[in-house]
């Protein structure tokens, strides 16, 4: 079963069950993954990665939403975007611990090299590319940044 099957058949649960909660924010997911669709051109189906892409993209909004009502003194819809946040974490991979994210990072800065903070552009492509679905990429740009400023 293919990761939109899944949203599309928790989402028909979730209508059954009446639980609000996770059906807004799989309604809302499933447009951003067919407006990702158009936008790539007629025809196109994204497949789990792509899916997955989406995902973390709307997780990524979802945070800076908490954020933003936090900062507004709005609890009640920070509360709602992070009930959401919590079920579209649910369709991602699990997410590496920061320890995990700085062992990774060692291990790259190591293989490329690094010496400081001017070699940041060497070591990010491909940290990224090892941890893409896996890390916030804002965490692991921190983690890199320390650990070059570091030395």
């Amino acid at each position: 079963m293919s990761l939109q099957e899944k949203l599309a058949a928790d989402l028909k649960e979730a209508m059954r069950t009446g639980d609000e909660t996770r059906k807004s924010a799989l309604r809302l997911v499933r447009a951003a993954i067919k407006n990702a669709e158009v936008a790539r051109g007629a025809g196109t189906v994204l497949d789990d990665a792509g899916v997955q892409e989406v995902i973390a993209r709307q997780v990524r909004e979802r945070r800076e939403s908490i954020a933003e009502f936090l900062k507004g003194n709005r609890p009640e819809l920070a509360a709602q975007e992070e009930a959401q946040l919590q079920v579209l974490l649910g369709y991602l991979p699990q997410q590496l611990s920061r320890a995990e994210i700085v062992a990774e990072a060692h291990q790259v800065i190591a293989e490329v090299g690094a010496r400081g903070p001017a070699d940041k552009g060497r070591v990010m492509p491909v940290i990224i590319g090892r941890l893409r679905g896996r890390a916030d990429g804002r965490v692991v740009n921190e983690v890199v940044t320390e650990l070059l400023a570091a030395g």
